[in-house]
């Protein structure tokens, strides 16, 4: 079933690159990466911009070697590494000399000991939230365009282009213009006001599309194959086995902060499903190269109910994840056709966890909560997977006595609209007994 899911992707053109800019063969340099290999049935095709098998249409992704490294001098190295993302750049798809490069680089974002909220929910293990709103644009999209963007210099692509619920749209603004690409990126013409100028004001084309993520991103899929798309690097389509390995990065992270230990669960939002099935892929890595110990984790997936595919299909028992129409607020997770949906259903089932969602309304309720009791501000989508992570709890689903880690995306400035309506608590005249007369004394 999945197979068949899958070859929709013959439809689209998989775009080949001329000879890389950094190469007189047509090799590339991008690290320990060796080869991409299909999820589906392992075929592996060499280093390009491809992103589906020519085998069976399924997703390709990053193979690598790791087998020279040691595994007290590869932790020695990431620890002197700099305080971003590329502290990592043995394990990534990236040249060794990848610092040194213009990026907006991301990450060694904040791992906050929530104990405030743990209190509120009730954890007695150990709660923690990943606060990538300290991003360069506030949002973890800032990881994977950084990875997305040594891709697009490796293959000698002049525009760098993506198809975004608001995000990625403003990472790619900014990363482009950081690195000296042209930028033009296509949006649900519809999007939060606040995201739409975040994206607009690095100066690059931003394009609204009528219609949902999913209509956008069929567009991108077609103008990969037209003449007008030549020379365009698609973050999230024919960059996107680059550009998904940046998600790792959050797994490398939340390990290391913990001085070298695996959470015992992690709640983690569902757009695509990506960010999701590589925080595993990281774990699981971070495992075979003795950087942890090997012991059993737990991984849920959030999504609002107003757009939730997976949480629908993983509370049915089903193996397939049927499209849904997006209608919520939290629309940066508004992806009604989740590219990853399925591999989402295998790591939650595998590791023990689950998927699971909540009403808008919890959804702002959650924002509030997170704001009151830990002084962070998240988008809406911190929201979905702060209001699951107490729904997990409530229905005895999520052990409280266990070390949570908890992601949050994105700032909510992003995203004020949710929360419209909170504001003054009272207005008073400039004395004291008006003061009291409101009941603030």
């Amino acid at each position: 079933m999945r197979k068949m899911r899958r070859k929709g992707l013959a439809s689209m053109a998989v775009q080949t690159a001329e000879t890389p800019a950094n190469s007189t063969d047509g090799t590339v340099d991008l690290g320990p990466a060796t080869a991409l290999s299909c999820r589906e049935c392992g075929h592996q095709v060499p280093l390009g911009p491809v992103f589906a098998c020519e085998e069976c249409f399924g997703p390709l992704e990053i193979a690598y070697d790791f087998s020279a490294y040691d595994t007290e001098e590869l932790r020695k190295r990431i620890e002197a590494g700099p305080a971003n993302i590329w502290r990592y750049a043995p394990l990534l798809p990236v040249p060794a000399d990848v610092a040194t490069k213009p990026n907006i680089n991301p990450g060694w974002t904040k791992l906050v000991q929530a104990d405030n909220l743990a209190r509120e929910l009730g954890v007695t293990g150990g709660l923690y939230v990943k606060d990538d709103s300290g991003n360069p644009t506030h949002s973890f999209k800032d990881r994977v365009v950084a990875q997305a963007i040594e891709a697009a210099r490796a293959f000698g692509f002049t525009t760098l282009s993506c198809s975004s619920t608001g995000n990625l749209a403003g990472a790619v603004g900014a990363a482009a213009a950081r690195a000296g690409f042209r930028s033009c990126v296509f949006i649900p013409h519809d999007l939060e006001q606040g995201k739409v100028v975040m994206a607009a004001v690095y100066g690059g084309e931003l394009v609204g599309i009528e219609g949902n993520y999913d209509d956008v991103n069929r567009f991108c899929s077609e103008l990969i194959g037209d003449p007008a798309g030549e020379g365009w690097g698609f973050v999230n389509v024919n960059l996107r086995p680059y550009y998904a390995e940046g998600s790792k990065t959050l797994a490398y992270e939340i390990c290391e902060q913990l001085g070298w230990r695996l959470p015992d669960q992690l709640v983690v939002p569902i757009a695509s499903g990506s960010q999701l099935t590589k925080i595993d892929k990281g774990l699981k890595e971070l495992i075979g190269l003795g950087l942890v110990e090997d012991k059993p984790y737990k991984i849920f997936g959030a999504q609002a109910e107003g757009c939730s595919p997976v949480s629908t299909a993983f509370k049915a028992g089903h193996d397939v994840v049927r499209p849904q129409k997006p209608n919520t607020i939290a629309k940066s997770l508004a992806i009604g056709n989740p590219a990853d949906g399925p591999y989402v259903l295998d790591i939650a089932r595998r590791t023990g966890g689950a998927v699971e969602d909540v009403t808008d309304e919890q959804v702002v309720d959650a924002i509030k909560l997170l704001a009151r009791t830990e002084g962070i501000f998240a988008e809406t989508a911190g929201g979905v997977t702060v209001g699951v992570t107490k729904k997990l709890i409530e229905n005895g689903v999520l052990d409280p006595s266990l070390t949570t880690v908890v992601l949050n995306t994105g700032d909510g400035l992003k995203t004020l609209d949710a929360v419209a309506g909170t504001g003054l608590t009272a207005t008073i005249r400039p004395n004291l007994d008006s003061f009291r007369e409101a009941g603030l004394a």
